[in-house]
């Protein structure tokens, strides 16, 4: 008898994904037009046709549904580091990934004048219990980030600090970015200041973090 489980676990699982983007879609085209605190999770169930228990079983809250696309990202910055060619600190790799980022216009630094990805931005920015669960993405960032640098004998806590560091810089960077589009500058207007800013930041970072871990990482 043929083995049909993988091929119907793949169906399953695509449809799975199919479902949880159409129910972010649809919960962040309700709160662009209402308003994140005007819309209920009834809301987005109804809306998408699903149930609320069904709506849960893919995202465990409302702000979930706006910023879990964060998740994507939770390793970029432990990844970064991780796979750094030989002999380059960990700030240098953070500061090249983010300048390569921002020359491609990466919605994830902030400068990116899409009409969408400014309308999320906004959204998230002006939304307390958004930034207040974004936060519980964040420390997912800096725990597997901190887990890379103890994977290279960096001890526990000076890994953490180092983490939280290089992640704060990149966030408040994203931030700042969308606050100079926000203002009326254009992507191509505000690079040549993020970009400063981030030579900036990252040369702050180097002038502790280098010296502090540098000993302690191999080359």
């Amino acid at each position: 008898m043929e083995n049909t489980t993988g091929p119907r676990t793949g169906l399953r699982e695509s449809k799975k994904l199919r479902t949880r983007s159409q129910l972010a879609a649809t919960a962040l085209e309700l709160f662009l037009e209402r308003g994140f605190d005007a819309v209920s999770v009834a809301d987005v169930a109804a809306a998408a046709e699903v149930s609320k228990p069904t709506l849960f079983r893919y995202f465990q809250s409302k702000e979930d549904l706006v910023l879990d696309r964060f998740a994507d990202h939770q390793d970029e910055a432990a990844r970064v580091v991780r796979d750094r060619p030989a002999g380059r600190t960990p700030v240098r790799a953070v500061h090249e990934h983010f300048l390569a980022a921002l020359a491609e216009r990466d919605p994830i630094t902030g400068l990116c004048d899409h009409p969408n990805v400014l309308a999320f931005q906004g959204l998230l920015y002006s939304t307390a219990s958004l930034e207040t669960r974004l936060a519980h993405y964040t420390a997912r960032e800096v725990e597997l980030l901190a887990e890379v640098l103890e994977a290279e004998s960096v001890p526990p806590f000076s890994a953490r600090l180092a983490a939280l560091h290089l992640v704060t810089v990149r966030h408040e960077l994203g931030r700042e970015n969308w606050r100079r589009l926000s203002a009326g500058q254009s992507a191509d207007e505000a690079y040549p200041a993020a970009v400063a800013e981030a030579d900036h930041a990252f040369a702050m970072l180097a002038d502790g973090l280098d010296r502090t871990l540098g000993p302690l990482i191999p080359s």
